[in-house]
């Protein structure tokens, strides 16, 4: 064999497995499953909150703790609920306790430069005052996972589902991303931006609150929707 045909196979060989290699890595990631709202639009309720935002209570992060200054808003012309991150530890509770629901919300941060660190979260099936508490964890390429204080056995114990994350599918701070929380009796579910990434099976807690966190970044929600499951 001629030393340019060696060489021409040599690099058809090369570009064969490297092509393998890529479809092997794309076929390792998960097919995009259509979110609930996706699949039946019928059921929902927008309870994106109005300007005073009624229906919506802030509660201190610990429940024992004081609320510092007024940081969320809804801004009319984008139709989100804003957090400025700057008042201090809190979540903002959708004010009716539900069993079980499916939670839906858009959310992104504003991008700091140089910043790491960005966190949030989205709240299902909480104490009212957020002592128990289950959250899917928001951050910038980042989270997507159940932890939270939740009774197991009657005790109240730390869970932390990060380990068992299915699939890091979280974008970076400044791009939209999509969360579903599904409780259905004991099992809480979390789909983000097209995949089933956490489930917590043990919830002892069979109603709740939902809610959305605000830990010192600022952060949108928009196409916050809930649907109560029969």
């Amino acid at each position: 064999m001629k030393h340019t045909q060696l060489a021409a196979l040599t690099r058809s060989c090369l570009l064969t497995a490297t092509l393998g290699r890529t479809k092997l890595c794309a076929d390792t990631r998960a097919e995009r499953v259509q979110s609930a709202l996706e699949s039946d639009a019928a059921g929902w309720t927008d309870i994106l909150p109005q300007a005073d935002l009624k229906g919506w209570t802030r509660i201190p992060i610990p429940a024992s703790g004081k609320l510092g200054r007024d940081q969320w808003h809804v801004d009319a012309d984008t139709k989100a609920l804003v957090c400025d991150g700057d008042g201090g530890h809190e979540w903002l509770r959708y004010d009716r306790e539900l069993g079980d629901a499916i939670f839906h919300v858009e959310w992104r941060f504003t991008p700091r430069e140089g910043k790491t660190g960005y966190n949030s979260g989205v709240y299902i099936r909480n104490s009212a005052d957020g002592s128990i508490w289950h959250q899917a964890q928001v951050g910038s390429k980042s989270g997507g996972f159940y932890f939270g204080d939740t009774p197991i056995g009657g005790k109240i114990q730390r869970i932390n589902l990060a380990k068992e994350t299915k699939e890091q599918r979280v974008k970076e701070a400044g791009e939209w991303n999509t969360y579903e929380l599904t409780a259905r009796r004991k099992l809480l579910t979390l789909w983000v931006n097209g995949a089933t990434t956490s489930e917590f099976a043990e919830c002892e807690l069979q109603k709740g609150y939902i809610g959305l966190e605000a830990e010192g970044w600022r952060i949108e929600f928009r196409n916050v929707k809930l649907k109560e499951l029969k």
